[in-house]
C-alpha cells in the first residue's frame, strides 16, 4: 500500500553565492571552512523579512541541494568507511535533498547577507533562514552513533562520492 502524502511545493526565497563552484573540494561542514566568505541574496519580495536579523551572530540557512541527482537510502559517509542508513548521516543524497548550515553573519547590506563559515555550493536555492539561538539550538549529546568521539573534519573536503 502506498502511504505517500500529497506533494509539497516550496519556492526559493533567495540564492546563496559562494566560492565553491562544484561539490568536489567543498568543505563537508561549516566549521571546516572558518575563513570562507559568501553572500546570501534574499529576493526583493522577501527582503522585509530581514528586519532585525543583524542582531544575530549566527544564522541557520535551510536550502535545496540542487545538485543531488539520485537519492540513496544507504551511504558510506565522509567520516567513515562503513555503510549507514542515510538518515543516520548528513549525506546530501537524501529522498528530499534539504540541507542546513549554521553560518556566521558578518553584516547586512539591504537584501544581501554577508556570511562566513560556509559549506554551500554557489547558486544553491535558499528555502528559509532562522536565527541561531544557543539556548534553543545547543544540546549536550550523550550518544553520537557511529561518529567517533573526537571528530576531525578540518581537512576533509567533498571527494565527489555523492555527485
Amino acid at each position: 500500500m502506498n502511504k505517500r502524502k500529497n506533494s509539497i511545493l516550496y519556492q526559493s526565497i533567495g540564492v546563496i553565492h559562494s566560492p565553491f563552484k562544484e561539490s568536489i573540494g567543498t568543505s563537508i561542514q561549516p566549521v571546516a571552512s572558518p575563513n570562507c566568505k559568501a553572500t546570501v541574496e534574499v529576493f526583493d519580495e522577501y527582503a522585509e523579512g530581514l528586519a532585525d536579523i543583524e542582531g544575530f551572530s549566527h544564522l541557520i540557512l535551510i536550502f535545496h541541494m540542487h545538485l543531488v541527482n539520485q537519492p540513496k537510502l544507504k551511504v558510506i559517509p565522509f567520516l567513515d568507511s562503513a555503510e549507514h542508513g542515510v538518515f543516520a548521516t548528513r549525506s546530501p543524497v537524501r529522498p528530499n535533498p534539504i540541507g542546513f548550515s549554521v553560518v556566521q553573519l558578518e553584516k547586512v547590506d539591504g537584501n544581501i547577507l554577508h556570511i562566513t563559515k560556509v559549506d554551500i555550493i554557489d547558486g544553491t536555492p535558499l528555502l528559509d533562514i532562522k536565527p541561531f539561538v544557543p539556548a534553543f539550538d545547543v544540546r549536550k549529546a550523550n550518544k553520537i552513533g557511529w561518529f567517533k568521539k573526537d571528530i576531525e573534519i578540518a581537512t576533509i573536503k567533498d571527494d565527489g562520492r555523492f555527485c
